[in-house]
Protein backbone atom coordinates (compact mmCIF):
# COMPACT_ATOMS: atom_id res chain seq x y z
CA UNK A 1 0.00 0.00 0.00
CA UNK A 2 1.50 3.16 -1.16
CA UNK A 3 2.31 6.16 1.86
CA UNK A 4 -0.42 8.47 2.17
CA UNK A 5 2.27 11.63 0.57
CA UNK A 6 1.90 9.89 -2.85
CA UNK A 7 -2.11 7.64 -2.12
CA UNK A 8 -3.79 10.90 -0.92
CA UNK A 9 -4.84 13.14 -3.48
CA UNK A 10 -4.63 16.66 -1.55
CA UNK A 11 -1.11 15.59 -0.34
CA UNK A 12 0.17 14.02 -4.19
CA UNK A 13 -0.72 17.49 -5.63
CA UNK A 14 2.26 18.51 -3.05
CA UNK A 15 4.59 16.88 -4.02
CA UNK A 16 6.76 18.08 -6.97
CA UNK A 17 6.26 21.41 -4.70
CA UNK A 18 7.93 19.92 -1.69
CA UNK A 19 10.72 18.44 -3.85
CA UNK A 20 11.66 20.99 -6.16
CA UNK A 21 15.23 20.41 -8.17
CA UNK A 22 15.60 17.15 -8.43
CA UNK A 23 19.05 17.26 -9.71
CA UNK A 24 19.66 14.01 -9.17
CA UNK A 25 17.10 12.79 -11.94
CA UNK A 26 19.80 14.20 -14.22
CA UNK A 27 21.97 11.69 -13.71
CA UNK A 28 19.88 9.16 -14.66
CA UNK A 29 19.34 10.78 -17.49
CA UNK A 30 22.40 10.71 -18.50
CA UNK A 31 23.05 6.98 -17.65
CA UNK A 32 19.97 6.18 -20.44
CA UNK A 33 22.02 8.58 -22.67
CA UNK A 34 25.03 6.86 -22.16
CA UNK A 35 23.87 3.08 -22.22
CA UNK A 36 22.04 4.14 -25.62
CA UNK A 37 18.40 3.33 -24.46
CA UNK A 38 15.39 4.34 -26.34
CA UNK A 39 12.91 2.23 -24.09
CA UNK A 40 12.93 2.98 -20.33
CA UNK A 41 11.21 1.31 -17.63
CA UNK A 42 10.39 4.10 -14.92
CA UNK A 43 9.74 1.76 -11.41
CA UNK A 44 7.82 4.07 -8.82
CA UNK A 45 7.04 6.80 -11.16
CA UNK A 46 5.51 8.95 -8.72
CA UNK A 47 4.13 12.42 -10.53
CA UNK A 48 5.98 11.43 -13.33
CA UNK A 49 8.74 13.91 -13.26
CA UNK A 50 11.36 11.55 -14.83
CA UNK A 51 9.07 9.78 -17.11
CA UNK A 52 8.41 12.88 -18.79
CA UNK A 53 11.65 14.07 -18.55
CA UNK A 54 12.62 10.99 -20.79
CA UNK A 55 9.68 11.49 -22.75
CA UNK A 56 10.35 15.17 -23.84
CA UNK A 57 13.62 13.82 -25.16
CA UNK A 58 12.11 11.35 -27.19
CA UNK A 59 12.49 8.22 -25.41
CA UNK A 60 9.79 5.53 -25.34
CA UNK A 61 8.62 5.35 -21.53
CA UNK A 62 6.58 3.25 -19.46
CA UNK A 63 5.86 4.76 -15.85
CA UNK A 64 4.37 1.80 -13.14
CA UNK A 65 3.52 3.27 -9.76
CA UNK A 66 0.99 1.76 -7.41
CA UNK A 67 -0.10 5.16 -5.94
CA UNK A 68 -3.60 6.45 -8.20
CA UNK A 69 -3.23 9.88 -6.89
CA UNK A 70 0.26 10.20 -7.99
CA UNK A 71 -0.63 8.83 -11.30
CA UNK A 72 -3.46 11.01 -11.96
CA UNK A 73 -1.35 14.15 -11.58
CA UNK A 74 1.50 12.39 -13.44
CA UNK A 75 -1.32 12.43 -16.91
CA UNK A 76 -2.68 15.92 -16.02
CA UNK A 77 0.84 17.53 -17.21
CA UNK A 78 2.04 18.36 -20.48
CA UNK A 79 3.54 15.63 -22.65
CA UNK A 80 1.94 12.81 -20.11
CA UNK A 81 0.50 11.65 -23.50
CA UNK A 82 4.09 10.42 -24.57
CA UNK A 83 4.49 8.10 -21.93
CA UNK A 84 1.99 5.13 -20.81
CA UNK A 85 1.36 4.91 -17.54
CA UNK A 86 0.44 1.71 -15.33
CA UNK A 87 -1.60 1.46 -12.31
CA UNK A 88 0.46 -1.34 -10.46
CA UNK A 89 3.42 -2.88 -9.56
CA UNK A 90 6.60 -4.41 -11.25
CA UNK A 91 4.61 -7.40 -10.50
CA UNK A 92 2.04 -6.80 -12.93
CA UNK A 93 3.55 -5.15 -16.02
CA UNK A 94 2.14 -6.12 -18.94
CA UNK A 95 4.74 -7.64 -21.24
CA UNK A 96 7.59 -5.31 -22.13
CA UNK A 97 11.15 -5.24 -23.48
CA UNK A 98 12.72 -2.25 -22.36
CA UNK A 99 16.45 -1.50 -22.32
CA UNK A 100 16.51 0.01 -19.02
CA UNK A 101 14.45 -0.13 -15.71
CA UNK A 102 15.19 2.68 -13.76
CA UNK A 103 14.25 3.00 -9.84
CA UNK A 104 15.05 6.75 -8.50
CA UNK A 105 14.90 8.26 -5.23
CA UNK A 106 14.06 6.11 -2.03
CA UNK A 107 12.09 4.00 -4.42
CA UNK A 108 14.46 0.88 -3.74
CA UNK A 109 13.99 1.08 -0.11
CA UNK A 110 9.81 1.25 0.26
CA UNK A 111 10.24 -2.79 -0.39
CA UNK A 112 10.47 -3.25 3.21
CA UNK A 113 9.46 -7.30 3.27
CA UNK A 114 11.70 -9.65 1.47
CA UNK A 115 8.75 -10.88 -0.80
CA UNK A 116 7.99 -7.44 -1.99
CA UNK A 117 11.75 -6.86 -3.19
CA UNK A 118 12.22 -10.26 -5.01
CA UNK A 119 8.81 -9.89 -6.89
CA UNK A 120 10.23 -6.45 -7.92
CA UNK A 121 13.17 -7.78 -8.80
CA UNK A 122 11.70 -10.22 -11.04
CA UNK A 123 9.45 -8.18 -12.82
CA UNK A 124 11.97 -5.88 -14.23
CA UNK A 125 14.28 -8.70 -14.73
CA UNK A 126 10.80 -10.06 -17.23
CA UNK A 127 10.38 -6.40 -18.37
CA UNK A 128 14.28 -5.84 -19.52
CA UNK A 129 15.18 -7.04 -23.16
CA UNK A 130 18.23 -8.88 -23.48
CA UNK A 131 21.37 -7.26 -22.04
CA UNK A 132 19.22 -4.68 -20.81
CA UNK A 133 20.27 -3.09 -17.36
CA UNK A 134 18.59 -1.91 -14.40
CA UNK A 135 19.75 1.16 -12.09
CA UNK A 136 18.84 2.52 -9.24
CA UNK A 137 20.00 3.66 -5.75
CA UNK A 138 20.07 2.75 -2.04
CA UNK A 139 20.91 4.89 1.04
CA UNK A 140 24.22 3.60 3.30
CA UNK A 141 23.23 2.76 6.28
CA UNK A 142 26.48 3.48 7.56
CA UNK A 143 25.48 6.98 7.25
CA UNK A 144 22.59 6.96 9.34
CA UNK A 145 20.19 9.38 7.51
CA UNK A 146 17.57 9.63 9.74
CA UNK A 147 19.40 11.09 12.37
CA UNK A 148 18.92 14.55 10.16
CA UNK A 149 15.15 13.19 10.02
CA UNK A 150 13.71 16.27 12.50
CA UNK A 151 11.28 19.27 12.74
CA UNK A 152 14.27 21.57 12.61
CA UNK A 153 15.81 20.16 10.00
CA UNK A 154 13.56 19.50 7.22
CA UNK A 155 11.00 21.90 7.95
CA UNK A 156 9.40 24.22 5.03
CA UNK A 157 6.70 26.57 4.69
CA UNK A 158 5.71 27.18 0.86
CA UNK A 159 2.98 29.49 -0.94
CA UNK A 160 1.03 27.61 -3.92
CA UNK A 161 -1.40 28.84 -6.29
CA UNK A 162 -4.30 27.78 -5.43
CA UNK A 163 -3.55 26.24 -2.28
CA UNK A 164 -2.34 28.73 -0.52
CA UNK A 165 0.78 28.00 2.67
CA UNK A 166 1.46 24.92 3.38
CA UNK A 167 4.10 24.18 6.36
CA UNK A 168 5.90 20.38 6.15
CA UNK A 169 8.40 18.78 8.06
CA UNK A 170 9.48 15.37 9.12
CA UNK A 171 9.83 13.86 12.41
CA UNK A 172 11.43 10.49 12.72
CA UNK A 173 9.40 7.66 14.47
CA UNK A 174 11.32 4.47 15.18
CA UNK A 175 14.98 2.99 14.14
CA UNK A 176 14.80 -0.50 14.36
CA UNK A 177 17.23 -1.69 11.45
CA UNK A 178 16.71 -2.43 8.64
CA UNK A 179 13.81 -0.94 9.56
CA UNK A 180 13.45 2.96 9.81
CA UNK A 181 10.09 4.61 9.99
CA UNK A 182 8.95 8.56 10.27
CA UNK A 183 5.99 11.08 9.57
CA UNK A 184 5.58 13.90 7.39
CA UNK A 185 3.17 16.17 8.75
CA UNK A 186 1.33 19.04 6.16
CA UNK A 187 -0.14 21.87 7.57
CA UNK A 188 -2.89 23.65 5.02
CA UNK A 189 -3.38 27.37 6.22
CA UNK A 190 -6.11 27.83 4.19
CA UNK A 191 -8.82 25.63 6.06
CA UNK A 192 -6.67 24.56 9.19
CA UNK A 193 -5.83 21.24 8.47
CA UNK A 194 -3.02 18.84 9.11
CA UNK A 195 -2.76 15.57 7.18
CA UNK A 196 0.12 13.25 8.06
CA UNK A 197 1.97 10.53 5.64
CA UNK A 198 3.92 7.71 7.70
CA UNK A 199 6.75 5.83 6.07
CA UNK A 200 9.32 3.09 6.10
CA UNK A 201 12.08 2.70 4.33
CA UNK A 202 14.52 -0.64 4.12
CA UNK A 203 18.28 -0.17 4.63
CA UNK A 204 19.54 -3.14 3.29
CA UNK A 205 23.55 -3.43 2.60
CA UNK A 206 25.29 -3.56 -0.37
CA UNK A 207 26.73 -6.65 0.17
CA UNK A 208 22.57 -7.67 0.66
CA UNK A 209 21.53 -5.99 -2.40
CA UNK A 210 24.16 -7.56 -4.60
CA UNK A 211 23.45 -11.21 -3.14
CA UNK A 212 19.93 -10.18 -3.91
CA UNK A 213 20.47 -9.39 -7.42
CA UNK A 214 22.36 -12.06 -8.10
CA UNK A 215 19.70 -14.60 -7.24
CA UNK A 216 17.44 -12.86 -9.28
CA UNK A 217 19.46 -13.38 -12.26
CA UNK A 218 21.25 -10.00 -12.41
CA UNK A 219 24.87 -9.56 -12.93
CA UNK A 220 25.90 -6.06 -11.13
CA UNK A 221 28.36 -4.13 -13.71
CA UNK A 222 29.19 -1.20 -11.06
CA UNK A 223 28.27 0.41 -7.97
CA UNK A 224 28.99 4.42 -8.24
CA UNK A 225 28.64 7.34 -5.87
CA UNK A 226 25.33 8.67 -6.31
CA UNK A 227 26.54 12.52 -7.77
CA UNK A 228 23.50 14.59 -6.00
CA UNK A 229 24.38 12.77 -2.00
CA UNK A 230 28.43 11.90 -2.78
CA UNK A 231 29.43 9.50 0.17
CA UNK A 232 25.78 8.60 1.09
CA UNK A 233 24.41 6.33 -1.10
CA UNK A 234 24.99 3.88 -4.21
CA UNK A 235 24.12 3.67 -7.53
CA UNK A 236 24.21 -0.40 -8.92
CA UNK A 237 24.02 -0.66 -12.37
CA UNK A 238 22.96 -4.41 -13.10
CA UNK A 239 22.27 -6.41 -15.94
Amino acid sequence: MADALFAVPRLAELYDALEPGRGDLEAYAGMVEEFGARRVLDVGCGTGVFALMLAKRGIEVVGVDPALASLEVARGKAGAERVRWVHGDAGALPPLQVELAAMTGNVAQVFVGDEEWVATLEGVRKALAPGGRFVFEARDPGREAWLRWNREETYKRVELPGVGVVENWTELLAVELPLVTFRGTYVFASDGTTLTSESTLRFRSREEIEESLARAGFAVDEVRDAPDRPGLEWVFIAR
